[in-house]
Protein backbone atom coordinates (compact mmCIF):
# COMPACT_ATOMS: atom_id res chain seq x y z
CA UNK A 1 0.00 0.00 0.00
CA UNK A 2 1.52 3.48 -1.06
CA UNK A 3 1.47 6.30 2.03
CA UNK A 4 -0.45 8.82 1.73
CA UNK A 5 0.61 12.17 0.09
CA UNK A 6 1.20 15.09 1.99
CA UNK A 7 -0.18 18.75 0.25
CA UNK A 8 1.01 21.94 1.42
CA UNK A 9 -1.33 24.21 2.14
CA UNK A 10 -1.43 27.51 3.66
CA UNK A 11 -4.51 28.40 6.52
CA UNK A 12 -5.45 31.72 8.39
CA UNK A 13 -8.60 32.92 10.43
CA UNK A 14 -10.86 35.62 8.85
CA UNK A 15 -10.01 38.70 10.59
CA UNK A 16 -6.58 37.50 11.56
CA UNK A 17 -3.45 38.50 9.94
CA UNK A 18 -1.27 35.59 10.59
CA UNK A 19 -1.51 32.18 8.46
CA UNK A 20 0.50 29.47 8.68
CA UNK A 21 1.97 26.96 6.59
CA UNK A 22 0.80 23.33 7.11
CA UNK A 23 1.12 20.15 5.49
CA UNK A 24 -1.77 17.58 5.78
CA UNK A 25 -2.57 14.46 3.68
CA UNK A 26 -6.42 14.84 4.11
CA UNK A 27 -8.93 16.79 4.75
CA UNK A 28 -9.24 15.74 8.51
CA UNK A 29 -6.01 16.43 9.08
CA UNK A 30 -5.81 19.52 7.44
CA UNK A 31 -8.94 21.01 9.81
CA UNK A 32 -6.78 18.76 12.99
CA UNK A 33 -3.62 21.43 12.00
CA UNK A 34 -5.12 24.55 11.51
CA UNK A 35 -7.00 24.38 14.68
CA UNK A 36 -3.75 23.90 16.12
CA UNK A 37 -1.61 26.35 14.92
CA UNK A 38 -4.17 28.85 14.95
CA UNK A 39 -4.89 28.23 18.30
CA UNK A 40 -8.71 27.13 17.76
CA UNK A 41 -10.73 24.32 20.46
CA UNK A 42 -12.29 22.68 17.85
CA UNK A 43 -14.84 21.01 20.55
CA UNK A 44 -15.67 24.34 21.57
CA UNK A 45 -15.27 26.21 18.19
CA UNK A 46 -15.87 24.18 15.17
CA UNK A 47 -14.40 25.53 11.79
CA UNK A 48 -15.53 26.02 8.54
CA UNK A 49 -12.42 25.91 5.88
CA UNK A 50 -12.91 27.26 2.79
CA UNK A 51 -11.21 28.66 -0.36
CA UNK A 52 -9.33 32.26 0.41
CA UNK A 53 -10.12 33.26 -3.44
CA UNK A 54 -13.59 32.69 -3.59
CA UNK A 55 -14.76 31.42 -0.24
CA UNK A 56 -15.98 27.99 -1.43
CA UNK A 57 -16.35 25.73 0.83
CA UNK A 58 -14.32 22.20 0.89
CA UNK A 59 -15.79 19.73 3.07
CA UNK A 60 -15.47 17.01 0.20
CA UNK A 61 -12.17 14.94 0.69
CA UNK A 62 -11.80 14.09 -3.40
CA UNK A 63 -12.25 18.33 -4.02
CA UNK A 64 -9.82 18.71 -1.19
CA UNK A 65 -7.10 16.27 -3.02
CA UNK A 66 -7.73 17.95 -6.20
CA UNK A 67 -6.39 21.23 -5.25
CA UNK A 68 -2.83 22.19 -5.91
CA UNK A 69 -0.41 22.69 -3.24
CA UNK A 70 0.25 25.94 -1.20
CA UNK A 71 -3.63 26.91 -1.51
CA UNK A 72 -4.57 29.39 0.25
CA UNK A 73 -7.57 28.45 3.19
CA UNK A 74 -9.66 30.46 5.78
CA UNK A 75 -10.81 28.85 8.98
CA UNK A 76 -14.72 30.29 9.53
CA UNK A 77 -15.70 30.33 12.87
CA UNK A 78 -19.53 29.40 13.74
CA UNK A 79 -21.28 32.31 12.46
CA UNK A 80 -18.49 34.15 10.14
CA UNK A 81 -18.44 34.16 6.64
CA UNK A 82 -16.07 34.73 3.88
CA UNK A 83 -16.15 38.22 2.58
CA UNK A 84 -13.87 39.34 -0.54
CA UNK A 85 -12.19 42.06 2.07
CA UNK A 86 -10.33 39.03 3.00
CA UNK A 87 -8.91 39.87 0.05
CA UNK A 88 -7.32 43.14 -0.03
CA UNK A 89 -4.29 42.11 1.60
CA UNK A 90 -3.47 40.80 -1.38
CA UNK A 91 0.49 41.94 -1.48
CA UNK A 92 0.03 39.64 2.45
CA UNK A 93 -0.35 36.83 1.04
CA UNK A 94 1.94 37.01 -1.75
CA UNK A 95 5.39 37.83 0.45
CA UNK A 96 3.52 34.93 3.18
CA UNK A 97 3.41 32.70 0.49
CA UNK A 98 6.94 33.14 -0.94
CA UNK A 99 8.20 32.50 2.72
CA UNK A 100 6.38 29.36 2.85
CA UNK A 101 7.83 28.00 -0.26
CA UNK A 102 11.42 29.12 1.04
CA UNK A 103 10.65 27.23 4.11
CA UNK A 104 9.59 24.27 2.59
CA UNK A 105 12.73 24.15 -0.09
CA UNK A 106 15.10 24.91 3.08
CA UNK A 107 13.22 21.17 4.75
CA UNK A 108 14.18 19.33 1.97
CA UNK A 109 17.22 20.95 0.99
CA UNK A 110 18.49 20.30 4.87
CA UNK A 111 17.26 16.30 4.58
CA UNK A 112 19.19 16.12 1.78
CA UNK A 113 22.34 16.83 3.46
CA UNK A 114 21.81 14.34 5.92
CA UNK A 115 21.39 11.70 3.27
CA UNK A 116 25.00 13.15 1.53
CA UNK A 117 26.50 12.58 4.83
CA UNK A 118 25.20 9.32 5.50
CA UNK A 119 22.61 7.34 3.52
CA UNK A 120 21.74 5.38 6.43
CA UNK A 121 20.17 8.42 7.79
CA UNK A 122 17.40 7.00 5.54
CA UNK A 123 16.61 4.41 8.57
CA UNK A 124 16.31 7.66 11.40
CA UNK A 125 13.70 9.87 9.49
CA UNK A 126 10.11 10.13 10.04
CA UNK A 127 7.74 9.23 7.41
CA UNK A 128 6.88 12.84 7.32
CA UNK A 129 10.21 13.69 6.32
CA UNK A 130 10.80 10.40 3.67
CA UNK A 131 7.59 12.68 1.62
CA UNK A 132 9.16 15.51 1.35
CA UNK A 133 11.70 13.75 -0.51
CA UNK A 134 9.95 11.43 -2.26
CA UNK A 135 7.95 14.67 -3.54
CA UNK A 136 11.26 16.40 -4.58
CA UNK A 137 11.47 17.38 -8.24
CA UNK A 138 14.56 14.42 -9.51
CA UNK A 139 16.32 17.10 -10.73
CA UNK A 140 16.53 19.32 -7.77
CA UNK A 141 17.46 16.68 -5.63
CA UNK A 142 20.31 15.36 -8.01
CA UNK A 143 21.85 18.70 -8.20
CA UNK A 144 22.00 19.20 -4.09
CA UNK A 145 23.38 15.84 -4.10
CA UNK A 146 25.63 16.04 -7.15
CA UNK A 147 24.40 12.47 -8.61
CA UNK A 148 22.92 11.74 -11.56
CA UNK A 149 19.08 11.78 -12.09
CA UNK A 150 19.24 7.79 -12.51
CA UNK A 151 20.81 7.02 -8.82
CA UNK A 152 18.37 9.55 -7.88
CA UNK A 153 15.13 7.70 -9.10
CA UNK A 154 16.54 4.70 -6.76
CA UNK A 155 17.17 6.69 -3.85
CA UNK A 156 13.45 7.82 -3.98
CA UNK A 157 11.71 4.26 -5.00
CA UNK A 158 14.04 3.19 -1.88
CA UNK A 159 12.89 6.07 0.36
CA UNK A 160 8.73 4.75 -1.09
CA UNK A 161 10.27 1.53 -0.16
CA UNK A 162 10.61 2.26 3.10
CA UNK A 163 7.25 4.26 3.98
CA UNK A 164 5.37 1.23 2.42
CA UNK A 165 7.28 -1.49 4.85
CA UNK A 166 6.31 0.77 7.64
CA UNK A 167 2.70 0.92 6.48
CA UNK A 168 2.52 -3.24 6.42
CA UNK A 169 4.00 -3.50 9.60
CA UNK A 170 1.15 -1.00 11.05
CA UNK A 171 -0.79 -3.06 9.27
CA UNK A 172 0.55 -6.75 10.24
CA UNK A 173 0.35 -5.17 13.74
CA UNK A 174 -3.14 -4.10 13.40
CA UNK A 175 -4.40 -7.37 12.58
CA UNK A 176 -2.32 -9.08 15.32
CA UNK A 177 -4.00 -6.76 17.88
CA UNK A 178 -7.12 -7.91 16.59
CA UNK A 179 -6.60 -11.72 16.60
CA UNK A 180 -5.54 -11.12 20.65
CA UNK A 181 -8.68 -9.10 21.34
CA UNK A 182 -10.33 -12.08 19.83
CA UNK A 183 -8.47 -14.34 21.49
CA UNK A 184 -9.16 -12.47 24.94
CA UNK A 185 -13.01 -11.94 24.31
CA UNK A 186 -13.03 -15.88 23.43
CA UNK A 187 -11.57 -16.89 27.08
CA UNK A 188 -13.17 -14.52 28.73
CA UNK A 189 -16.50 -16.17 27.33
CA UNK A 190 -15.50 -19.70 28.73
CA UNK A 191 -14.32 -18.68 31.76
CA UNK A 192 -17.79 -16.74 32.93
CA UNK A 193 -19.50 -19.95 31.62
CA UNK A 194 -17.17 -22.74 33.54
CA UNK A 195 -16.80 -20.16 36.91
CA UNK A 196 -19.65 -18.25 36.87
CA UNK A 197 -19.07 -17.55 40.43
CA UNK A 198 -15.59 -16.28 40.04
CA UNK A 199 -17.25 -13.24 38.91
CA UNK A 200 -17.54 -10.74 41.87
CA UNK A 201 -13.96 -12.14 42.54
CA UNK A 202 -12.44 -10.63 39.44
CA UNK A 203 -14.58 -7.22 39.80
CA UNK A 204 -12.87 -6.93 43.13
CA UNK A 205 -9.44 -7.19 42.14
CA UNK A 206 -10.12 -4.57 39.55
CA UNK A 207 -11.65 -2.22 42.05
CA UNK A 208 -8.77 -2.70 44.46
CA UNK A 209 -5.89 -2.34 41.14
CA UNK A 210 -7.54 0.72 39.77
CA UNK A 211 -6.88 3.27 43.07
CA UNK A 212 -3.93 3.93 41.45
CA UNK A 213 -4.14 7.17 39.95
CA UNK A 214 -2.18 9.36 37.88
CA UNK A 215 -1.56 13.05 38.43
CA UNK A 216 -3.48 14.62 35.89
CA UNK A 217 -1.32 17.93 37.11
CA UNK A 218 1.80 16.03 35.04
CA UNK A 219 2.69 18.05 32.08
CA UNK A 220 4.66 17.13 29.08
CA UNK A 221 7.76 18.55 27.16
CA UNK A 222 6.42 16.77 23.72
CA UNK A 223 4.93 18.82 20.83
CA UNK A 224 1.40 18.97 20.07
CA UNK A 225 2.34 17.57 16.74
CA UNK A 226 3.79 14.19 18.50
CA UNK A 227 1.28 14.15 20.77
CA UNK A 228 -1.53 13.91 18.09
CA UNK A 229 0.37 11.43 16.25
CA UNK A 230 0.64 9.09 19.27
CA UNK A 231 -2.90 9.94 20.14
CA UNK A 232 -4.40 8.78 16.89
CA UNK A 233 -2.49 6.94 14.75
CA UNK A 234 -2.07 3.40 14.99
CA UNK A 235 1.70 2.42 15.95
CA UNK A 236 2.80 5.63 15.87
CA UNK A 237 6.31 4.86 16.65
CA UNK A 238 7.01 3.63 12.91
CA UNK A 239 6.16 7.48 11.70
CA UNK A 240 7.72 9.47 13.88
CA UNK A 241 11.86 10.02 13.40
CA UNK A 242 14.43 8.85 15.98
CA UNK A 243 14.69 12.35 18.09
CA UNK A 244 11.25 12.10 18.88
CA UNK A 245 11.74 8.76 19.82
CA UNK A 246 13.90 9.67 22.56
CA UNK A 247 12.08 12.45 23.39
CA UNK A 248 8.95 9.98 24.47
CA UNK A 249 10.74 7.76 26.06
CA UNK A 250 12.57 10.43 28.15
CA UNK A 251 8.92 11.63 29.35
CA UNK A 252 7.59 10.62 32.80
CA UNK A 253 4.61 7.78 32.37
CA UNK A 254 2.40 9.12 34.21
CA UNK A 255 3.02 12.94 32.46
CA UNK A 256 2.98 10.65 29.48
CA UNK A 257 -0.37 9.14 30.20
CA UNK A 258 -1.96 12.27 31.69
CA UNK A 259 -1.05 14.48 28.35
CA UNK A 260 -2.85 11.61 26.34
CA UNK A 261 -5.69 11.06 28.41
CA UNK A 262 -4.18 7.29 29.19
CA UNK A 263 -4.11 5.25 31.78
CA UNK A 264 -0.25 4.48 33.02
CA UNK A 265 -0.06 1.12 31.52
CA UNK A 266 -1.08 2.24 28.22
CA UNK A 267 1.02 4.83 28.03
CA UNK A 268 4.08 2.38 29.22
CA UNK A 269 3.34 0.09 26.68
CA UNK A 270 3.59 2.74 24.09
CA UNK A 271 7.08 4.00 25.57
CA UNK A 272 8.34 0.29 25.09
CA UNK A 273 7.15 -0.18 21.78
CA UNK A 274 9.04 3.36 20.91
CA UNK A 275 12.32 2.08 22.45
CA UNK A 276 11.84 -1.50 20.30
CA UNK A 277 11.53 0.48 17.27
CA UNK A 278 14.21 3.26 18.26
CA UNK A 279 16.78 0.20 18.96
CA UNK A 280 15.76 -1.55 15.75
CA UNK A 281 16.36 1.57 14.02
CA UNK A 282 20.05 2.02 15.94
CA UNK A 283 20.88 -1.86 15.52
CA UNK A 284 19.80 -0.83 11.29
CA UNK A 285 22.20 1.99 10.69
CA UNK A 286 25.49 0.10 13.36
CA UNK A 287 24.56 -2.99 10.97
CA UNK A 288 25.13 -0.52 7.88
CA UNK A 289 28.68 1.26 9.37
CA UNK A 290 29.86 -1.99 10.41
CA UNK A 291 29.50 -2.97 6.65
CA UNK A 292 30.98 -0.18 4.94
CA UNK A 293 33.70 -0.30 7.25
CA UNK A 294 35.20 -3.48 6.23
CA UNK A 295 33.73 -2.98 2.70
CA UNK A 296 36.97 -1.77 1.45
CA UNK A 297 38.03 0.26 4.04
CA UNK A 298 35.18 2.77 2.25
CA UNK A 299 33.96 5.93 4.65
CA UNK A 300 30.95 6.42 2.99
CA UNK A 301 28.09 4.03 1.96
CA UNK A 302 28.72 4.06 -2.54
CA UNK A 303 25.44 5.49 -4.11
CA UNK A 304 25.48 2.10 -6.53
CA UNK A 305 25.59 -0.18 -3.43
CA UNK A 306 22.43 1.09 -2.04
CA UNK A 307 19.49 -1.70 -2.79
CA UNK A 308 18.22 -2.06 -5.24
CA UNK A 309 14.26 -0.43 -6.30
CA UNK A 310 12.85 -3.80 -6.98
CA UNK A 311 10.94 -5.45 -4.67
CA UNK A 312 10.22 -9.16 -4.65
CA UNK A 313 6.30 -9.65 -4.50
Amino acid sequence: MMAARLKRCVVRRRDGPEQHGVAASCLRELRDKACGVLAIDKAREPITLVLAEDGTIVDDEDYFLCLPSNTKFVALAKDEKWSSKILDSGTSWLSESVDEVDSAVEKWKQLARQLKDDLSNIILMSEEDLQVLIDVPRSDLAEELTQSETKIQVLQDTLQQVLDRREEERQSRQLLELYLEALKTEDSILSKVAEPEAAPRKEMDVVDTGTSSTDTSARTALSDQVLAALREKPAPELCLDSQDLELVLKEDTAALASALGWDKQKAGALQEACDQELSRRLKQVQTLHSLRSTSKGKKTLPWGDWPSSKRKK
